[in-house]
């Protein structure tokens, strides 16, 4: 990052997408070529079952690694920073010292779900019609509840809390600012998606005061400028904060009724444009995808456990990473009957069912290895079914799929996702997505206004290669399985 020899550094934006496993970091010219990229491991700790943390100061660590080592590798001027942060996690920390009061409570924790049984059960209409989205166990607001109270001691005045967005903001530039992106605000079941303000009512609801909350920004707004930052001059902008999923829509050039993406990851985000924001009591909401001289809107479906469905079947059969379970998944046709229904922290979109169990059906003694690893693949790509089979009956359709994320990487589970689906699904060619639509919006609010989808090498592309009487057997099997799970026979 220094002037070089031979003339000026070339300018770049450092994006780095802070997920639930990993930091990233990718330095980008204003043409989206990737100069250099890093990365660094966040672990994930399960104290009691149903609890997933984090450790906030390690995020931060882990976010320094990632762009030490990104930016280590090239000769750049930084223009700005951008960021792709994980969503509905929280943190609180102490606004007067900087550091955390409690272990980051993760998107996929489940503590709060029996508190809020009763509100979910009979949920105010506040909510749906502020927020688009149910209440539920994965989204901020709970958490933010179950935070405070524990933190009833600390003083309200020296009280941050925020999403992931926010807490990097804080760190970045030195305290200076504490704020979070709308789209990022939006899911947190606070935040006002029409009126694009924290509600009082659903503060209210959830017992979170305004004070301790960040200010809300346009996703391409002013977040200030580093300060004490490792490796980073001061003075660096933050250009852009956009939510991960958000901005792997972005990165994806979904604005176009009938494309969608999925973002492969520890779960599922599939998103799918909405050219305004309705209020339908639809198990696949509308949530706010970005705020920049306008809101853009997107139905979703979350799914909870993909890329950890995955890793939890390569573990159990004994191989050492999930690579290995795909390889060995792709020694038989099919899965042989058999169904993995992953819901190890219950299921989400289109169920929404918190207290449902994992479970695995149609076993025979026939059942081998691979068959077992075959319906880890399947379940992947099931649960993305069961989402688009919402959005159809709603009279909605579903062109082509757009996919990134690590999993993506296995042809194998995306010739299914193809087959399930009965669609087309592109595959992205750099699995930096996420980062790589922050930083597209980080140089547009930089005044730079490169088509970057015109100038990438083409997608790798799946057709459906399964007969339609085939995909009616295998998508049968899934949904009674699920059904099976979600209204279990009576014992006893």
């Amino acid at each position: 990052m220094t002037q070089s020899s031979t003339g000026p550094a070339r300018r770049a934006v450092l994006a780095i997408d802070q997920g639930t496993t990993n930091t990233k970091a990718i330095v980008v010219s204003d043409t989206g070529e990737i100069l250099a990229a890093g990365s660094a491991g966040v672990a994930l700790s399960h104290p009691r079952p149903g609890w997933v943390e984090q450790d906030a100061e390690q995020i931060w660590t882990s976010v320094l690694a990632a762009l030490a080592y990104a930016l280590s590798r090239t000769d750049v001027s930084l223009a700005g920073i951008a960021l792709s942060t994980q969503r509905e996690s929280v943190v609180a920390w102490s606004r007067s010292t900087g550091l955390p009061l409690a272990p980051l409570l993760g998107w996929q924790d489940r503590r709060t779900a029996d508190r809020w049984a009763p509100v979910v059960a009979d949920p105010p209409a506040v909510v749906r019609e502020r927020t688009g989205l149910r209440i539920d166990a994965m989204f901020s607001g709970p958490k933010l509840n179950w935070l405070l109270e524990h933190l009833a001691d600390h003083p309200v005045a020296d009280l941050c809390v925020g999403t992931v967005d926010a807490w990097l903001v804080w760190r970045l530039t030195g305290g200076a600012r504490h704020a979070c992106d709308a789209g990022n605000a939006s899911r947190t079941l606070l935040y006002d998606v029409r009126d694009l303000a924290w509600s009082d009512d659903l503060l209210e609801l959830f017992g979170v005061p305004a004070s301790v909350l960040p200010e809300v920004l346009a996703s391409d707004g002013s977040f200030g400028q580093t300060k004490n930052v490792p490796g980073v001059p001061d003075g660096v902008p933050i250009v852009a904060v956009l939510a991960d999923s958000h901005a792997a829509l972005y990165g994806q050039g979904c604005t176009e009724v009938g494309t969608a993406k999925a973002t492969y990851g520890t779960g599922t985000s599939v998103m799918v444009p909405e050219p305004a924001f309705v209020d339908r009591d639809s198990p696949v909401p509308t949530t706010l995808a970005w705020l920049t001289d306008r809101p853009t809107y997107a139905r979703e479906g979350n799914i909870l456990s993909s890329g950890s469905a995955l890793a939890w079947t390569a573990a159990t059969l004994g191989l050492a990473q999930v690579a290995d379970l795909v390889a060995l998944a792709g020694t038989v046709p099919d899965s042989a009957g058999v169904v993995l229904m992953p819901a190890f922290s219950g299921l989400g979109a289109p169920h929404w069912n918190r207290d449902v169990q994992a479970s695995l059906t149609g076993i025979t003694s026939g059942t081998t290895r691979a068959h077992l690893a075959r319906a880890a693949v399947d379940a992947v790509a099931h649960q993305i079914g069961d989402i688009a089979d919402v959005i159809a009956a709603d009279g909605s359709r579903l062109d082509v799929l757009r996919a990134d994320g690590g999993a993506t990487a296995s042809d194998l589970l995306m010739q299914t996702q193809a087959d399930l689906l009965d669609v087309r699904v592109e595959v992205a060619e750099v699995p930096e997505v996420s980062a790589l639509g922050a930083a597209q919006l980080g140089w547009r609010a930089l005044g730079a206004e490169a088509d970057w989808q015109a100038g990438r090498a083409a997608p790798r592309t799946f057709v459906p290669e399964i007969s339609a009487d085939e995909r009616a057997v295998r998508r049968t099997r899934w949904r009674t399985a699920v059904a099976r799970s979600l209204d279990p026979a009576p014992t006893g």
